[in-house]
């Protein structure tokens, strides 16, 4: 008989394990019905490093999985959306290297749109394409990081180079900023009236601003509830419909941001509904089972 182990954090596993969890008791039941038994196990590093020498299938959540046994799940953006991958790098996602053609069902895909952007943003019916850029920051400012263009400075830096007008970069308020990344942004806006610095606001910058420029911020996956147009410098799961730096270069991706306007709720309905597990519906069982198939597990 095979087994699944879930490697969990204090919590986590406690509500899973009394089956309280919606999306990790449908893995469970998918792996039950193939007549596998069910194990929960802590989430230290020793824990999911020993997880290799271990009999079974190991499943990780939100941590990057450590042999080919091994899957990660998390969540896609928001509840009841998840993904489960054999990566935790959302750029190698299947949804990341599925291209999107634009085949939905339209009223549904309209209906799912709006249903979803009056939950999460119930003031951005009145969004209007105003005269700015937004620029939301992640982390390590001064690293060109493997998965992106050039380094998140380097990037307004771009930006200020190719759009004329104001830009406004938020610093992210879960993200610790080092001295030195500090008193360079700071030197920068010095240097450059046009760029001011602020610390989040998120959904008004996204009611009013362009468009959006990141290298993968999910800031910008939120502004498709908002209308609004992204260049991304990074790589991403949700890169089908934006303008690429990586593809197009840094000119012809901000030439091309300009004229876009994108099928949102189509994309979002794949996105979703087609490419990532919905945990609230009937059919979810057959997702995650999908899932773990592509990866090879025998379920």
């Amino acid at each position: 008989m095979s087994k699944l182990t879930f490697y969990l954090d204090d919590g986590l596993r406690q509500s899973a394990e009394a089956g309280r969890h919606n999306f990790l008791n449908k893995v469970a039941g998918v792996a039950r019905a193939a007549g596998w038994a069910v194990e929960y196990a802590g989430n230290s590093v020793q824990e999911r490093l020993g997880s290799a020498a271990r009999e079974g299938y190991a499943m990780f959540h939100m941590d990057e999985p450590t042999h080919d046994r091994a899957l990660t799940c998390r969540r896609v953006y928001y509840y009841p959306f998840w993904g489960i991958e054999p990566t935790g790098k959302r750029w190698d996602w299947h949804v990341a290297r599925t291209p999107f053609d634009g085949d939905v069902p339209r009223r549904e895909a309209d209906g799912f749109y709006h249903r979803w952007r009056d939950k999460l943003f119930s003031d951005a019916d009145g969004a209007v394409r105003g005269d700015f850029v937004y620029v939301p920051l992640q982390g390590r400012l001064l690293d060109h990081r493997s998965f992106q263009a050039c380094s998140p400075l380097r990037m307004i830096e771009e930006v200020l180079a190719h759009d004329p007008r104001e830009v406004v970069a938020t610093l992210h308020p879960n993200e610790n900023y080092s001295d030195d990344e500090m008193q360079a942004l700071e030197e920068l806006a010095e240097r450059n009236p046009r760029l001011t610095l602020r610390m989040g606001g998120m959904e008004a910058l996204l009611k009013d601003c362009d468009f959006v420029v990141t290298q993968n911020s999910s800031a910008a996956f939120n502004g498709m509830f908002f209308d609004k147009p992204m260049v991304l410098f990074g790589k991403v799961d949700f890169h089908h419909i934006g303008a690429n730096v990586s593809a197009q270069g840094v000119a012809g991706a901000f030439d091309a941001v300009r004229g876009m306007r994108p099928d949102y709720a189509g994309y979002l309905w794949w996105f979703w509904q087609k490419m990532s597990v919905n945990a609230g519906r009937d059919h979810a069982e057959r997702q995650i089972a999908d899932a773990m198939r592509r990866a090879g597990w025998p379920v």
